[in-house]
């Protein structure tokens, strides 16, 4: 280590002048002039930050091996601490984004059915609904007719009743549109769905849920079953599945609405579904209404997704602070790592550390010498730790087709968090060796 002393070089008086100081004997010393009682202040020593850097460097690689073991504890917490926040904010908005195209995209529209025996005209026809078809960010729409009286319907797969067997299933009945599978974003698993022109024609068709399909014990249409309730048959077309909206319409027996207005009562519409784009639910909500009752807007009750940008940050906030207490485990264990190895070379050059401060080297330099090894070798573990977290925050994105999530803030952060653990456990060690008294240190065994 280079130890320089600032103030060294004489300085000599300016032309014309001329200070006195009288020393013993009556002689004078000329000199710069100066404040009476001026004490100077004593030279100290200072390093040249490249010579600590280099000379920190040295040491590290003076000893190989350990320093790899060391680096690979900052390595793992550091690494740890990425992977494990990157996969936390990967997953989230993995979840998320889930959510938002099965959730953010449904409107319901609940339309109230006037009472028994009222005069008054239905506040949405079966027609009405084309009108929400024409709204910008609307995707598909279906309106559906059910009430209490057909939510508990014994069906039965044919028309024998054997004594001491059971004669049905309870299902629920509604009417609905052709264009209900894309509304309630299904499909269908065996068959069709009825269509336009079994509406009109007022046909005595059913589709029926995949579930009521299973309970009824029908699962193939190409020999046209039937289902009876009330005492009326029904042809089943088609098994309707794979509801992403409306799970309860996989138990019912779907009528078209003309044939369910003649044959059950069904005749209003009391609900319509209405998918949208992403981000086009909240406009789509407030335009519904008026769409659909012209002046009477506020007497239906519009269901709109709720703004998710809160269900986002609390899902991101419990998934990163389950996995945030792994990283900050491990690395601590790094921490740890790093501390005890510093002090244990501290321990082992303890005749080094003499022999700089008996050829001047002051306190706070050995501190420094330390406190810089410490610290290159948890900057070292940080980029490496950060590289390695990256890598694996992405490969673990491939594996699961999914879109990773990586802050660029987080890999800096890494980096420097590395170098201040590095720099936070060699504490103890510097100041520990820079305590040591240079004969004590000499006289020590190495």
């Amino acid at each position: 280590m280079t130890v320089r002393t600032r103030g060294t070089s004489p300085s000599r008086p300016a032309d014309g002048e001329v200070s006195s100081t009288r020393l013993r004997g009556g002689g004078r010393r000329r000199g710069r002039p100066g404040r009476l009682g001026r004490r100077r202040r004593p030279d100290r020593p200072w390093t040249d930050p490249r010579d600590l850097w280099s000379e920190s460097l040295a040491g590290v690689l003076a000893r190989p091996v350990r320093s790899v073991l060391t680096t690979l504890g900052t390595v793992l917490g550091i690494g740890t601490l990425v992977v494990t926040i990157g996969v936390a904010a990967t997953a989230a908005n993995q979840i998320v984004g889930r959510f938002d195209a099965l959730t953010a995209t449904s409107v319901s529209v609940v339309v109230p059915t006037p009472p028994p025996g009222s005069l008054d005209l239905p506040l949405v026809r079966w027609r009405g609904v084309d009108a929400v078809r024409r709204l910008a960010g609307v995707e598909s729409v279906a309106a559906l007719s059910d009430s209490e009286n057909t939510s508990n319907i014994q069906v039965r797969a044919n028309d024998v009743v054997a004594p001491g067997t059971v004669s049905g299933q309870t299902l629920s009945i509604v009417a609905a549109e052709a264009t209900l599978p894309a509304a309630v974003r299904g499909t269908m698993t065996t068959g069709r769905f009825f269509d336009t022109g079994d509406i009109e024609r007022h046909e005595r068709v059913a589709v029926l849920g995949d579930q009521a399909a299973r309970l009824l014990g029908i699962g193939d249409v190409r020999d046209a079953p039937a289902v009876f309730f009330n005492g009326q048959s029904f042809t089943v077309v088609g098994v309707l599945g794979g509801f992403g909206r409306e799970q309860r319409l996989s138990a019912s027996v779907i009528l078209p609405p003309t044939t369910a207005a003649d044959r059950v009562g069904l005749k209003e519409v009391t609900r319509v579904l209405v998918n949208t784009s992403l981000g086009a639910a909240a406009q789509v909500a407030r335009q519904t209404p008026i769409a659909l009752a012209p002046g009477h807007e506020e007497s239906l009750t519009v269901l709109a997704p709720p703004d998710l940008s809160k269900a986002r940050k609390g899902v991101e906030g419990d998934v990163d602070g389950l996995f945030l207490v792994l990283g900050l485990v491990s690395l601590a264990v790094g921490a740890i790592g790093i501390a005890n190895i510093t002090l244990v070379t501290v321990m082992e050059r303890v005749g080094e550390i003499g022999l700089r401060r008996a050829l001047g080297a002051s306190r706070r330099q050995v501190a420094a010498q330390f406190l810089a090894e410490s610290t290159t070798i948890g900057l070292f573990g940080g980029v490496v730790g950060a590289a390695l977290g990256v890598a694996v925050v992405v490969g673990v994105s491939v594996v699961k087709r999914w879109t990773p999530v990586i802050d660029p803030r987080l890999a800096l952060g890494a980096t420097v968090t590395g170098a201040l653990v590095g720099l936070v456990a060699g504490l103890y060690p510097s100041l520990r060796a820079a305590r040591m008294e240079p004969v004590d240190a000499l006289r020590a065994p190495t």
